[in-house]
């Protein structure tokens, strides 16, 4: 064997040495358990509410038509302005609806006239009893004509029948309207005041019911008068106050859902129809409710979450059912305890069933 073979065979058997030392080799002892920071929950009254999505819709819409056929004179608005109940939004050309009218009652007239002098003859035997009654009936007839061609000359002028927004126009002057039927010409929509649709998964049905029943009233009794706030996108907390208006009358089957729907006065237009917003419904009055920091709360595929020391100073994780912000923290509505120590800083540190170091005593649960 030559002296590169005996190098090589002696590193080789010094490396197969070393590798049992290397696999057993442990932490020292004596290191230190990681530190976190851990606080008990405080509580404090705290009104219990529904964080809901919404849909802003008007509370009235009407498609504008010509409701008689003609070329269409002038469009009378700006697209998309908002208009006053009554104000003159199109008009249809009307000068052969005027001449129906004066048509008519010439007709009248004559029938009119005619009927007078069959009532005199009446009176002189000069005439029967049903020639008085057929020119009572054509008298009656043209009236009619009279009133019925009026009302046609009316609907050439289209006004709005309520204050709200109109949308573009469809048609443009001069085009025939209203010929083999009603033609739309645009579409207003009410806005003050609105409404804001949203839908109760059956869980917080359940849970309104209950609320409702622990208040001694009905389910859905305060239709009307309970009250709903509303932020729009981008809108610090819920500035919006609006009222329970309308709850349906049971669960969809399709959907798993209720839908209900709240009425806002809106009266600065700051909603309009396609909005998406945020919805608060309180339920009942305030209670005594455990609260914690929120960024104590966690979640992953099992739920939320908090990690909490025993009194080994041992991690453990408590599922628990989160519910809204208050102004001391996050509310839990259940799975924790008063006592508990929850981890509220240093959570990188703090793995399930390992050993940790609180620092010091409870931390406010208004630090956040």
């Amino acid at each position: 064997m030559n002296a590169r073979s005996l190098l090589s065979t002696a590193c080789f058997t010094a490396l197969i040495a070393a590798l049992p030392a290397c696999k057993g080799s442990k932490a020292p002892e004596g290191a230190a358990a990681p530190a976190v920071t851990v606080t008990t929950p405080k509580q404090e009254p705290v009104v219990d509410y529904l964080e809901l999505t919404g849909t802003v819709s008007a509370s009235l819409t009407v498609n504008l038509v010509a409701r008689v056929s003609g070329y269409l004179e002038s469009v009378d608005f700006k697209d998309g302005a908002y208009v006053e109940k009554g104000q003159l939004l199109f008009s249809i050309e009307p000068k052969p609806y005027e001449q129906e009218v004066a048509l008519d009652q010439a007709q009248l007239r004559q029938a009119q006239s005619e009927y007078d002098r069959q009532l005199e003859l009446i009176k002189q035997n000069a005439t029967s009893a049903a020639s008085v009654e057929n020119w009572l009936s054509k008298r009656d007839q043209a009236k009619a004509q009279v009133e019925l061609a009026k009302l046609n000359l009316g609907y050439t002028k289209v006004t709005a029948p309520f204050a709200g927004r109109v949308g573009r126009r469809l048609v443009d002057a001069g085009n025939l309207v209203g010929a083999g039927g009603a033609t739309q010409l645009a579409t207003l929509s009410q806005l003050v005041p609105i409404y804001v649709y949203f839908n109760l998964n059956e869980r917080d049905v359940l849970r309104v019911r209950k609320a409702l029943a622990a208040q001694g009233k009905q389910p859905f009794s305060e239709v009307g008068k309970a009250p709903v706030h509303a932020a729009l996108s981008g809108e610090e907390g819920f500035p919006h106050e609006g009222v329970l208006d309308f709850a349906d009358s049971s669960v969809s089957a399709s959907t798993g859902t209720l839908q209900l729907r709240a009425m806002f006065e809106n009266k600065d237009l700051a909603m309009f129809p396609g909005l998406f917003v945020k919805v608060r419904i309180p339920l009942g009055e305030p209670n005594a409710t455990l609260v914690i920091p929120d960024a104590a709360v966690a979640s992953d595929q099992q739920g939320d979450y908090v990690l909490v020391v025993d009194e080994k100073n041992v991690v453990q994780r408590k599922n628990i059912e989160k519910g809204v912000m208050s102004a001391g923290g996050r509310v839990v509505r259940s799975g924790l305890a008063s006592t508990d120590r929850v981890i509220v800083a240093g959570l990188q540190n703090a793995k399930t069933g390992a050993t940790v170091r609180p620092d010091g005593a409870a931390k406010d649960a208004n630090a956040r």
